[in-house]
């Protein structure tokens, strides 16, 4: 079980966002590269970064930040927002990262998605984004007609190394995150899921060493990491504790 540690990229900056709202925006740190390297001095394996403002643009926007942490840290990282083209998606693996996320492209043009899974095997994740179990697209700005399982399937025998699945509802607001809804993916599919939105406590780092959830290959956490409410070397020690 990988407990990531979140970096949500907003200008340049490390945010949190309450509810995927951009004008909700909680600064934690203005040295995303620093911010990285002290998750991996605490003994963190893999880094999630999402780049928000690309995630609106449909382009990177946060570039510098990205190459200053890739630069700065040697545990692998993985990076989604604004990745909507195959020339993207080589151009970022080429500098160094382990694995990118798509999202909004994954419902736009999901032959895309395939292309690249194959051509860079075990380096292209699918990020599913939902309210309400319907996936929303463009940075959360829109929701679509189609439901998370759906979009999932799409992707079976692909060559897709992950699902990055994040309740839009939960996220950033510490309410912790919607085990039902995750674990329901994780079982109607034979690709890894990741949890993420609203992992809030080390009552749900507990949780996440009971046997029903070996069917997750890790889950994400950003503010409660921030603000204190998980303290990372206990819960990392409190997971590979676990059989």
């Amino acid at each position: 079980m990988i407990l990531f540690p979140a970096i949500d990229l907003k200008d340049g900056q490390c945010v949190r966002l309450k509810l995927g709202d951009m004008e909700q925006a909680t600064v934690f740190n203005d040295d995303p590269a620093a911010q990285a390297k002290a998750f991996e001095d605490q003994g963190f394996q893999y880094l999630h970064v999402v780049d928000l403002n690309g995630a609106f643009a449909g382009e990177s926007r946060n570039g510098a930040a990205v190459e200053a942490i890739l630069k700065a840290v040697q545990f692998p990282v993985q990076l989604g927002g604004g990745i909507r083209t195959l020339e993207h998606v080589e151009s970022w693996l080429g500098k160094g990262l382990a694995r990118v996320i798509l999202g909004t492209v994954a419902v736009r043009d999901p032959d895309l998605v395939k292309q690249a899974a194959k051509r860079f095997p075990g380096q292209v994740a699918v990020g599913i984004d939902a309210r309400r179990g319907m996936v929303a697209v463009e940075g959360w700005a829109e929701t679509s007609e189609l439901s998370v399982i759906e979009l999932a399937r799409r992707f079976e025998g692909a060559g897709v190394a992950a699902i990055i699945y994040t309740d839009i509802d939960r996220d950033g607001v510490l309410a912790g995150i919607n085990w039902d809804a995750t674990l329901e993916l994780a079982r109607a599919t034979s690709i890894p899921v990741i949890a993420s939105g609203g992992l809030a406590s080390m009552a749900d780092i507990e949780r996440m060493t009971q046997p029903q959830f070996s069917v997750l290959e890790g889950a994400i956490s950003g503010r409660a990491l921030y603000d204190g409410r998980i303290d990372p070397r206990t819960a990392l020690a409190v997971l590979k504790a676990a059989p």
